[in-house]
């Protein structure tokens, strides 16, 4: 379970992203693949068990890369084909999540603050 509201925003934009990806390129249909399915699902647990939780950069710029490299490749190829797709149908939600990956990367040890 997520908590904390940046996080619960993290999790929206992933399954947006997904469900943008699925829909285009998989399952055209509002359920999501079983491929993206569990995609979606092990985004989610991923976020779940962040050590930065609400001060973490976007996962692109995380000094640590917790997915494993076959979930990894799926997910940098949703972002690539989702995340410009995203600025013309939630130009807010986009502009937010490319802040949110603007901030800096987490020194010291997981969660505890840059400062």
């Amino acid at each position: 379970m997520l908590t904390g509201k940046r996080m619960q925003r993290e999790a929206e934009v992933v399954a947006m992203m997904i469900g943008k990806y699925c829909r285009a390129l998989h399952h055209p249909e509002d359920k999501l693949c079983p491929e993206c399915e569990e995609l979606l699902v092990y985004a989610k647990k991923r976020l779940a068990r962040c050590p930065w939780q609400e001060n973490k950069t976007a996962c692109g710029q995380c000094p640590v890369h917790c997915y494993k490299p076959g979930m990894r490749r799926r997910i940098r190829e949703v972002m690539r084909y989702a995340g410009p797709r995203m600025l013309l149908t939630n130009p807010i939600i986009s502009v937010r999540h490319f802040l949110d990956g603007r901030r800096k990367k987490p020194l010291g040890r997981a969660g505890q603050s840059r400062t």
